[in-house]
C-alpha cells in the first residue's frame, strides 16, 4: 500500500524545506533517514511551483537502476513523477534521455559522456548527486565534467552519509559543486594551505588544530547533517520481503 505525505517524519520535512529554501545544498544524512524520499518530495514541490523543469540524478549504477524509480512507486504523493533510467548502452541511454520524464537517472560513470553530449545546451536545471563522496577527487574526470555545467544548473543537491570518508580534504570538491568555492575557497590548493599541514615528504595533509570546527562552521548554512541514532527509533528486528533483480 503506497505511503502518503503524512507519513513523512519531521526530520524529512526539515530536509525537504532545506532543499527548497537553499536551492544549492548538501544533505549529509545517515542511511535510513530517507534522503531519496526527501529529495523526490522537494523536486515534486519545486515542479509544482514551476521552479524546476528537468531533474538529473547521478547515482551508483545499482542505485540508478532501481532505487529512485522504486521510491517513486512507494509514495502516493510522488506517483505522478515520471522517471527515466538512462543506463546501459549508448543507444539505450540516448533513447531514455529522449523520453518525456520529470527525472532522468544516470550512473556516475557516464557523467563525462552526458556533459559532452549536451555541452552548453545542458537541459537539467536541477542536479542531484547521490553518494556525492564519489566526487571527492578534484582531479577526477567526472568532477571536472560536472563542474563545466554548474552555471546552467539552478538547483544542486548532494546526498551522502559519508561526506569525508578519508579526511576533511574530501569536502572541498563536494562543496564546490554547491557554492562554486565561495565557502572553502576557489581552489583545492588554497583550501589545503588554509586549513592543513603538509608532511615533510609532501604527500600527507593533516588538519590544523581547530580547522575542523572552522570548516564545519563555514559550510553550516549550505549543509545539513543528521545521525541515525539521533532520529531513528527502531525495534530489534524488522522483516521485509524485497524483490531483487539479479
Amino acid at each position: 500500500m503506497p505511503l502518503n505525505r503524512e507519513h513523512l517524519h519531521d526530520y524529512q520535512l526539515k530536509a525537504i524545506d532545506f532543499i527548497k529554501t537553499e536551492e544549492r545544498c548538501a544533505l549529509f544524512l545517515d542511511m535510513g533517514l530517507g534522503k531519496t524520499t526527501s529529495t523526490l518530495t522537494a523536486v515534486s514541490d519545486l515542479q509544482d511551483e514551476f521552479a524546476v523543469n528537468k531533474t538529473l540524478v547521478i547515482a551508483p549504477l545499482r542505485v540508478a537502476n532501481s532505487t529512485w524509480k522504486q521510491e517513486v512507486e512507494k509514495w502516493r504523493h510522488l506517483e505522478h513523477l515520471k522517471v527515466s533510467v538512462c543506463t546501459g548502452s549508448e543507444k539505450t541511454r540516448r533513447s531514455a534521455l529522449h523520453r518525456d520524464a520529470d527525472i532522468y537517472v544516470i550512473n556516475r560513470e557516464n557523467v563525462l559522456w552526458l556533459v559532452d553530449l549536451y555541452k552548453k545546451k545542458w537541459p537539467f536545471d536541477c542536479v542531484v548527486v547521490d553518494e556525492s563522496s564519489s566526487f571527492k577527487n578534484p582531479s577526477a574526470k567526472r568532477f571536472r565534467a560536472l563542474k563545466k555545467v554548474l552555471p546552467y544548473t539552478n538547483y544542486m543537491v548532494l546526498l551522502t552519509g559519508t561526506p569525508s570518508p578519508n579526511s576533511l580534504l574530501d569536502l572541498w570538491p563536494q562543496m564546490y559543486l554547491v557554492d562554486f568555492g565561495e565557502r572553502l575557497g576557489r581552489t583545492v590548493t588554497g583550501y589545503r594551505q588554509r586549513f592543513f599541514e603538509q608532511d615533510y615528504m609532501g604527500y600527507r595533509y593533516t588538519a590544523r588544530e581547530g580547522s575542523a570546527e572552522k570548516i564545519h562552521n563555514l559550510i553550516a548554512d549550505k549543509a545539513i547533517s543528521m545521525n541515525a541514532e539521533d532520529y531513528l527509533e527502531l525495534p530489534d528486528r524488522i522483516d521485509i520481503d524485497m524483490p531483487v533483480q539479479m
